[in-house]
């Protein structure tokens, strides 16, 4: 099965558990202001690869992988659902350990179709890191230019199935970094009970040069990066918030 990657790192420390062969594909339906790699929205362009071909070259690395095995990124990568499901497939088959690194944005329970597709790709699933942009839906469109109900939704569908999933959060100024949207995010996972995993991020810049090279516009041009600090006093809010909904239930 052949699939459009844009790159591959073979030394992924912040992709999953232990060191990971990360995977990036090509297309993105969302425009997040803060995206670092708006060079993989275009679904066009980046390299053919098929699927047992990644797979082999995962194999000349595995032994550097330690504690780690194999994330898919992007990108979306569940734009290419079927690419995606023969890849983690395979990996099963080799006891290779599968993160789905994925926004969430194209979740259907409407879609027959793309639902079974979802049920197939999730028995070869180990790890979903799931992206909650913004909890509060008018600011997800203002921040990614879609709603955020698709990704609440498959949020609460890996809970119905007991899928082990991390959390992705990052704190903008301004946007993401208030206490009302977190506190809110906070109850949201409250309601989840296959949480296994937090990361509250903090809003950086590194992306910026990616924009200048494609002849973008920066979103959030003068907005300064957030601190490790910052990130630490984001999380305590939401696991406060979620802590207090708990009790009330």
């Amino acid at each position: 099965m052949i699939g459009h990657i844009h790159s591959i790192e073979t030394f992924g420390t912040v992709d999953g558990p232990g060191i990971r062969y990360v995977v990036f594909v090509k297309g993105c339906p969302m425009r997040c202001k803060y995206c670092h790699n708006p060079d993989t929205w275009d679904p066009a362009g980046g390299e053919d690869r098929d699927s047992e071909d990644i797979l082999n070259d995962y194999e000349s690395y595995r032994p550097f992988l330690n504690g780690g095995g194999l994330t898919v990124t992007g990108g979306e990568p569940m734009l290419q659902m079927d690419f995606l499901t023969e890849l983690f497939k395979g990996a099963k088959k080799r006891n290779i350990h599968t993160c789905l690194d994925t926004s969430g944005i194209t979740f259907r329970r409407s879609d027959p179709k793309f639902f079974h597709k979802v049920e197939e790709l999730m028995k070869y699933t180990d790890l979903v890191m799931l992206d909650i942009k913004h909890i509060d839906n008018e600011e997800h469109k203002k921040l990614t230019g879609q709603s955020n109900e698709n990704i609440l939704d498959f949020a609460r569908y890996l809970s119905e199935i007991g899928k082990d999933t991390w959390i992705r959060h990052v704190i903008v100024p301004g946007i993401t970094f208030d206490n009302k949207y977190l506190l809110k995010l906070g109850e949201f996972l409250a309601e989840l009970t296959n949480i296994t995993g937090l990361d509250v991020l903090p809003y950086h810049t590194m992306g910026v040069v990616k924009y200048e090279k494609m002849g973008l516009k920066y979103p959030l041009e003068g907005v300064e990066p957030m601190e490790k600090k910052d990130a630490e006093y984001a999380k305590a809010v939401i696991l406060y918030g979620r802590k207090q909904k708990l009790e009330q239930q």
